[in-house]
């Protein structure tokens, strides 16, 4: 069974993070991310830049419009996500625990499932 893990950073504490810390746990999480690749677990991880730099689509009266940057003013944004691999959400919240970007950030996991074959 596939697993989406969102990782939630309060944009107010992670923008006082210094860059050594950044890179300290950037490394951690290259080593947690090949071994747990390396087991089959983890399917994707990607990082996303910061919220400034996002833009956000909308269809209004018909047409599609873009707005740059998040739709409102935000505590927390979405700095990344992993999809893993797992029996089931007990085993998902085992592998997620063990993620050292869990110093600075919260992890949502959530079961995901392919539309073409339904729930």
């Amino acid at each position: 069974m596939k697993f989406l893990g969102q990782v939630w950073f309060d944009t107010e504490k992670s923008s006082r993070v210094s860059e050594e810390e950044w890179a300290e746990v950037t490394q951690e999480c290259i080593v947690s991310d090949d071994r747990w690749r390396d087991s089959g677990h983890l399917l994707s991880a990607l990082a996303l830049y910061e919220p400034g730099r996002a833009v956000t689509l909308r269809v209004r009266n018909g047409a599609v419009a873009a707005t740059d940057g998040p739709f409102a003013e935000i505590k927390e944004h979405l700095g990344g996500f992993v999809v893993i691999e797992a029996g089931d959400m007990e085993e998902a919240k085992a592998i997620v625990s063990t993620f050292p970007i869990l110093k600075y950030a919260s992890i949502e996991i959530r079961p995901a499932y392919s539309i073409k074959d339904g729930r």
